[in-house]
């Protein structure tokens, strides 16, 4: 299942949930460096899903805040539903 999520770096703490332009917010705390940004917002969208974080890829967006990730729908049978309540917390 693909997702658009948006990365807010730099928060206070890492948090999942909510919508920004239709796209999942992802906040992180670490900073915009060497792709430190795009790696916590992986891994805490494998974490808001409930999967290891080899089940999250990057589609597109390396450099950019707005991002696309496959989320491997074999490995979550709940997917969509989470996606919901994760895009309405």
């Amino acid at each position: 299942m693909r997702v658009a999520i948006r990365v807010r770096p730099g928060a206070s703490r890492t948090r999942v949930g909510g919508s920004h332009a239709g796209a999942l917010v992802v906040a992180v705390s670490a900073r915009a460096v060497d792709g430190a940004a795009t790696e916590a917002a992986l891994a805490a969208v494998a974490d808001a899903f409930g999967v290891r974080r080899r089940h999250v890829t990057l589609v597109t967006g390396t450099t950019s805040r707005d991002k696309v990730v496959d989320v491997d729908d074999d490995a979550l049978a709940d997917a969509p539903a989470r996606l919901t309540a994760l895009l309405n917390a």
